[in-house]
């Protein structure tokens, strides 16, 4: 077996590791028979809050097990195939079977960090919320380019995206957008996101072409589970109403139903502007409780309230991540290291490498650069 082909099978052995890992392998057949007998429960239903979520607790087992198993057949296949074709000397059968083992490294890599999203609130749909920051016109366009990067990344990952709110900057692009994002582990991908991103670039709109530097923040936070309790007092928030300023357009709504919530307790304020002023009383009710949620998601992690705690405002000494389009082109996350000179795939919506850096640091503590080192 060539050397490139053993590098690559030991890679997947690696993600198989992995993958057994994460779903405890060992006690997964036995976990899968509890939830066969419970399944079969005539009073099962009587809850139907927890029956949906056994129901969704036995499909992402079914579907680990599923994975691992495919991977590790597909893997023996293939090893089984180069060895039998190297004893006849069919260079034919090596090459597919060698082409084989290089498609299923992409598949065993994607697997693998899928397998990393599992904690709380992973799974959940999630609010993005981007915030332009110091630098006026500048910053207002940038954050504009953000809404459009998280968009793309999502319409790629089949996830529904609806548009909160949002307000249109003075001279070009926007102050301040707010989505839904809907869709299996959208915030387990997307709760990486939430930081200070810093832009450097010519400015379209600098008559002397000079270079310019621009902040935006992005703040992430799943939404809540109906099963999950979240109590809000009536005394502790102000429900105000106005008329919503956005530009008009494709994805801006120019209703007079707006509406803004503010949580005295935590200083939190959640907006929406959709057609119904009752219907966006319900989402931004909604979007406050996953702020809280999120807040005390943060309190159970050292790591996380430090995060947010050191977020401070969209500028110099905050941020997570680099966008460079002059005087190089290179998008680098601060946090990981991992870096990649293709900024016109990041700004169209391809981030898993980015994302799926910061999820492997997440869990081992360390870069997947030092990971891979040892």
């Amino acid at each position: 077996m060539r050397a490139e082909i053993q590098t690559t099978v030991e890679a997947i052995e690696k993600s198989l590791n992995l993958l057994a890992q994460r779903m405890d392998r060992e006690t997964a057949p036995h976990r899968l028979e509890e939830f066969n007998a419970r399944v079969e429960d005539p009073t099962l239903w009587d809850d139907p809050d927890a029956a949906q979520k056994l129901m969704r607790d036995r499909q992402m087992l079914v579907d680990a097990m599923a994975n691992y198993d495919g991977i590790a057949q597909e893997l023996a296949d293939n090893v089984e195939l180069i060895e039998l074709g190297e004893m006849e000397d069919d260079a034919e059968v090596v090459t597919e079977a060698e082409n084989g083992i290089l498609a299923l490294r992409e598949k065993a890599a994607q697997k693998e960090l899928e397998a990393l999203l599992d904690g709380e609130a992973d799974a959940n749909d999630t609010f993005l919320e981007i915030n332009a920051g110091a630098g006026g016109t500048e910053s207002c366009d940038w954050a504009n380019m953000l809404a459009r990067m998280y968009v793309r990344w999502a319409e790629k990952k089949g996830y529904k995206v609806e548009l909160q709110s949002e307000q249109s900057g003075d001279e070009a692009g926007i102050k301040s957008a707010s989505y839904k994002i809907s869709g299996h582990n959208a915030y387990g991908w997307l709760k990486s996101e939430s930081g200070v991103h810093r832009l450097v670039r010519i400015s379209p709109f600098d008559s002397a072409a000079k270079r310019h530097t621009s902040f935006t923040s992005v703040k992430v936070y799943p939404v809540v589970d109906d099963n999950i309790e979240i109590e809000v007092n009536p005394s502790d928030i102000r429900l105000d109403t106005y008329r919503s300023s956005g530009a008009g357009g494709q994805h801006v709504n120019t209703t007079d139903s707006a509406v803004r919530i503010t949580h005295f307790p935590t200083g939190i304020v959640v907006t929406s502007s959709e057609k119904s002023q009752h219907q966006n009383r319900d989402i931004a009710m909604k979007a406050l409780k996953s702020r809280l949620y999120q807040m005390e998601l943060d309190k159970r992690s050292t790591l996380v309230n430090e995060a947010h705690e050191n977020a401070g405002d969209a500028g110099w000494g905050n941020q997570i991540r680099s966008y460079v389009l002059q005087p190089y082109q290179m998008v680098k996350d601060l946090r990981t290291s991992f870096e990649t000179s293709d900024t016109k795939g990041v700004l169209d919506g391809d981030l898993d490498g980015l994302m799926g850096a910061t999820l492997a640091m997440d869990v081992s503590g360390k870069s997947r650069a030092e990971a891979n080192a040892e």
